[in-house]
C-alpha cells in the first residue's frame, strides 16, 4: 500500500513539474520564450529553489492543472535569499485564478516575515475568464500586498510575455520593472479593442512593447535583448539593494583607479558648453559601479545606483547633454520615485546639479509641471537618509531649491568654484531688470550695453560665494577633490537620525 501511494505521488509530482506538457513547452519556445522553470533555474543559484504548492489546483476547473499556472517558492541569488513566482504560460496561458493568486500572496507574505526581496516573473494572458469574479478578487489581493509591502522589502517585476488589462497594475506598483525586446508587452487595452472602439490600428509592440515603456511611458526601468541578459541585470541590481528596510546594502571593497580624465576636462567651465554627466559620475564613483535606471526615459535626469568607497548610494543628476539639463514633468516624476525608494531602504542620495531650471512652455504648464514638479520637492524634503549635493555649474531659480538644497534638508551641500547660483541667468536677469532702459537705446548701443550689464551681473551674482557666505552651501571645493569630499560627507552622515513630526502620513502631490 505504501509503495503504491508513493508511486502515485511521484506520478502526480512529475505531472505537476511538467506544467502544460511537452507540446505546450515547444509552443513556448517557438514564441522565443523560456518556460517558467527554465527561468527560475537561470535566475537562482543551483539547487537553491524551494517550491511551494506544486500540487495546487483550481477549485473551479473540471480538469486538474497542477501548479495552477504559476511556479512559486524561495531560493538564493548569489547566496542571498529571495522570494519569487514565475507565471507558467503553458498552463492556460498563465492566466490568474484564485489558487494562482493565493500562491503568489503566500510567497509575498513569507518574504515580508523573513525579510527578503520579491521577484515576480510575469507571462500571463490575464484574469482567468473561467473563474470570473474569483480571478478579479485574486488580483485585488496581490495589489493590496504590493502596496502594503512597499518600502518593507524590494519588489522587482520581470515582464517576459504578455501583461494586459488590470494585471499591469501589480508590476506598476513594484519598485523595478524589467522588460525584454520582442517578447514583452504591457497595456490596459489591447490592439483589437483599440481598433474596434477608437478605430486606431496599432501592433502589440508599438502599443506596449519594451521600447515604448522604456522611452515613452517610463514604466520599464531597463530593457534587455534576451532573457539571459535580463536575468543578469536583475542579479546585478540585487547587489545594490538591502534585503529589507531593516538591513543595509552590502558593502564592497572599493575599487578606484585614478585613470579618469580630469573633472575640469569633463565639465567645461563655460556653462553654455554641453557635457555628459554620465562621464562625471563614472569619474567620482567606484570603478564600474554605476547601475543606471530608466536610461531612455526623461534622459535629462539621470538616476541609478553606484558605490562610493564601497558603500551603495543613489545618484540623481541633471544631464546637460539632454534639453540642457532642464527639469520637466517626466524628469520630476522619475527622480522623485527613485528618491522615495532610496529613502525607504536607507540608501544615501548624492545629487549632482547642473540645470538652468524647469523646462518652460505651454505644454509643460498645461500638463501639470506645477503638480508634477512638486513631487520632486516633496521627495527631497521628506527623505531622511543622508543627502549630499554638489553644484557643478548652473543652479538657477527653483531648480536650485528642488535639487537637494540645504532648505530641503541637504546634509552637505558643495559647489565647484565656477558654479553659478542665482535666480536667473545673466541674459534673463538683465532683460527683466533693464529691459525698458535698453529698449530706448539705438540697436548698436543697446547690444553693447546689454553685454556690459550681463558681464556685471555675471561677476556679481553668478558665483557660489554669496551662497557660501550665508551658509546655503557648506563649502566650495576643487573639482579634483570631489570624490574625497563625498567620501568624508558620507562617513559623517552614515549614522544620521532625523526626527519627523508625528502623523499618519503626508499627502504627496500625486
Amino acid at each position: 500500500m505504501e509503495s503504491g501511494v508513493r508511486e502515485l505521488w511521484r506520478k502526480i509530482d512529475q505531472q505537476a513539474f511538467a506544467g502544460g506538457g511537452s507540446e505546450a513547452q515547444k509552443k513556448q519556445h517557438a514564441l522565443g520564450k523560456w518556460t517558467a522553470r527554465q527561468r527560475i533555474d537561470c535566475l537562482l543559484d543551483p539547487e537553491s529553489f524551494i517550491e511551494i504548492d506544486r500540487l495546487g489546483i483550481s477549485p473551479f476547473l473540471t480538469t486538474k492543472q497542477y501548479s495552477d499556472g504559476v511556479v512559486a517558492g524561495f531560493g538564493t541569488v548569489n547566496g542571498r535569499r529571495v522570494a519569487l513566482y514565475a507565471q507558467d504560460f503553458t498552463i492556460k496561458g498563465g492566466s490568474l485564478g484564485k489558487q494562482h493568486a493565493q500562491k503568489v500572496c503566500k510567497v509575498m507574505d513569507m518574504a515580508v516575515k523573513t525579510g527578503c526581496p520579491i521577484i515576480g516573473i510575469i507571462d500571463s494572458g490575464g484574469a482567468r475568464i473561467d473563474e470570473g469574479i474569483h480571478a478579479l478578487a485574486g488580483y485585488g489581493t496581490i495589489f493590496k500586498r504590493n502596496s502594503q509591502y512597499s518600502g518593507i522589502v524590494p519588489q522587482i517585476s520581470l515582464i517576459l510575455g504578455p501583461c494586459a488589462g488590470g494585471a499591469v497594475y501589480s508590476p506598476a506598483l513594484t519598485d523595478f520593472v524589467f522588460m525584454t525586446e520582442a517578447i514583452s508587452q504591457m497595456f490596459i487595452t489591447g490592439p483589437n479593442v483599440i481598433a474596434e472602439v477608437m478605430h486606431q490600428i496599432i501592433t502589440k509592440d508599438d502599443l506596449g512593447g519594451a521600447q515604448v515603456h522604456a522611452a515613452l511611458s517610463g514604466v520599464a526601468h531597463d530593457v534587455s535583448a534576451t532573457e539571459d541578459e535580463c536575468f543578469g541585470k536583475v542579479k546585478a541590481l540585487l547587489e545594490y539593494l538591502p534585503d529589507s528596510y531593516r538591513d543595509e546594502p552590502a558593502t564592497h571593497e572599493p575599487v578606484y583607479h585614478h585613470h579618469h580624465p580630469a573633472l575640469t576636462t569633463l565639465v567645461p567651465t563655460d556653462a553654455n558648453q554641453s557635457c555628459n554627466i554620465i562621464d562625471v559620475i563614472h569619474a567620482i564613483v567606484d570603478d564600474n559601479s554605476f547601475f543606471q535606471l530608466q536610461a531612455h526615459f526623461a534622459a535629462n535626469m539621470v538616476t541609478g545606483f553606484a558605490r562610493i568607497d564601497g558603500s551603495v548610494v543613489g545618484i540623481v543628476a541633471n544631464q546637460p547633454a539632454i534639453k540642457a539639463g532642464t527639469i520637466d514633468i517626466d524628469a520630476s516624476c522619475k527622480a522623485a520615485r527613485f528618491i522615495r525608494f532610496c529613502d525607504s531602504f536607507g540608501i544615501a542620495i548624492v545629487t549632482l546639479v547642473d540645470t538652468p531650471g524647469y523646462l518652460p512652455g505651454v505644454e509643460q504648464e498645461h500638463n501639470g509641471i506645477i503638480r508634477h514638479g512638486a513631487k520632486l520637492l516633496y521627495a527631497y524634503a521628506t527623505a531622511t537618509v543622508p543627502k549630499i549635493t554638489l553644484i557643478l555649474r548652473k543652479a538657477f531659480g527653483g531648480a536650485f531649491i528642488v535639487m537637494g538644497s540645504k532648505e530641503l534638508g541637504g546634509d552637505f551641500n558643495f559647489a565647484w568654484p565656477h558654479a553659478q547660483i542665482a535666480v536667473l541667468g545673466s541674459q534673463g536677469a538683465v532683460t527683466i531688470m533693464h529691459g525698458k532702459k535698453l529698449a530706448q537705446l539705438p540697436p548698436a548701443e543697446r547690444q553693447q550695453q546689454q553685454k556690459l550689464l550681463e558681464q556685471d551681473y555675471h561677476n556679481e551674482f553668478l558665483n557660489p560665494f554669496i551662497a557660501a557666505e550665508h551658509g546655503y552651501i557648506d563649502a566650495i571645493i576643487e573639482p579634483e577633490q570631489t570624490r574625497q569630499h563625498l567620501i568624508k560627507a558620507l562617513a559623517v552622515t552614515r549614522d544620521k537620525v532625523e526626527k519627523i513630526p508625528l502623523r499618519k502620513h503626508g499627502n504627496m502631490p500625486l
